[in-house]
């Protein structure tokens, strides 16, 4: 729903950009003003143009059945190179100890499985492998699935939770709620779906909310802005200084993983990213040695893991 809304706002600032009129009417010259407007006169962000091509794009070829190869001269908006914000171990336990409840849970699961925030909160049961220790991600960043470890550690966490979470399906489905929103019109093709155990969020929400699609008062997942509250408090109970948020503890797993001597395939597969050049970022930076200590700084390199030792067991006590 996030996706709808952000498009259909894109959409309507195209609309605007070219005095109303219809984009049936409007051709690659006044597509490529507006994205052009965005990214020289307001100065947007990388990601924010690009998500503004994504939007006419799907408006053209999905709604209007155009094709838009010319949108790659478009001139784009710079991307900054900047390095991710990463915790020490010692940070990370000290914030993962002061989070409880389901928000301590999930950032547990950012951390031990390297997932994106909006990853987890989506997550629903059949997506858990408890006895492989396995995370299906499905439908991730770019529309892609893929598999993720779960931290023995959290096995029987998540299960005493699931527990938890079934005795409210229990009480959801006796009070007569419609079920759980199912993507891509799958409760047409399978409608008794939505009330199945298999397809409910490993997260739900405490309280009901109206489906703005169908107008459906159901249960949906936790607000990811619950998590990102609980993690600022943690910060500063762990006297954390740093600029962290729940993303930041992908991005430790990651640079975490890396620096044990883990393949960077390996960690590129685990956080879905399409491109090694992405993951590259996360490799650790080498500290210069300062005059006259060289020796003694070599001594310092990150420990690399022993052969043979997993993801998984390096993040056995998360």
């Amino acid at each position: 729903m996030r996706t709808e809304t952000a498009y259909v706002d894109w959409v309507r600032r195209f609309v605007n950009f070219h005095h109303r009129r219809h984009p049936r009417e409007l051709g690659p010259d006044h597509v490529e003003a507006f994205l052009s407007h965005l990214a020289v006169q307001r100065n947007v962000a990388a990601s924010t143009q690009n998500q503004a091509k994504s939007a006419l794009l799907f408006l053209y070829k999905e709604v209007l059945g155009s094709e838009l190869p010319w949108l790659d001269n478009v001139e784009t908006a710079k991307q900054p190179q900047r390095l991710p914000v990463v915790l020490t171990r010692t940070e990370v336990d000290a914030v993962l100890s002061g989070m409880h409840g389901t928000t301590g849970v999930i950032a547990r699961l950012l951390y031990g499985s390297g997932l994106r925030l909006m990853e987890v909160v989506r997550l629903r049961v059949k997506d858990l492998e408890l006895e492989r220790c396995e995370i299906l991600v499905r439908d991730g960043k770019g529309a892609k699935d893929r598999v993720t470890m779960l931290p023995a550690s959290l096995v029987d966490t998540l299960r005493a939770h699931l527990v938890l979470v079934r005795e409210l399906h229990v009480q959801d489905l006796a009070a007569g709620l419609p079920g759980v929103y199912l993507p891509y019109a799958l409760d047409r093709k399978y409608p008794n779906a939505p009330r199945e155990w298999a397809w409910q969020y490993v997260f739900p929400s405490d309280r009901l909310s109206t489906d703005p699609r169908s107008g459906l008062r159901r249960r949906h997942h936790v607000d990811e802005q619950n998590v990102q509250r609980a993690m600022r408090q943690a910060l500063r109970e762990a006297g954390v200084a740093k600029p962290a948020s729940p993303h930041t503890l992908r991005h430790s797993f990651a640079t975490h993983l890396l620096q044990s001597g883990y393949d960077i395939r390996t960690v590129q597969e685990l956080l879905g990213h399409a491109d090694v050049s992405t993951t590259i970022i996360y490799t650790p930076q080498p500290r210069r040695p300062r005059r006259g200590e060289p020796a003694r700084w070599a001594l310092n390199r990150p420990r690399v893991r022993k052969p043979g030792t997993t993801a998984s067991k390096f993040f056995r006590n998360v």
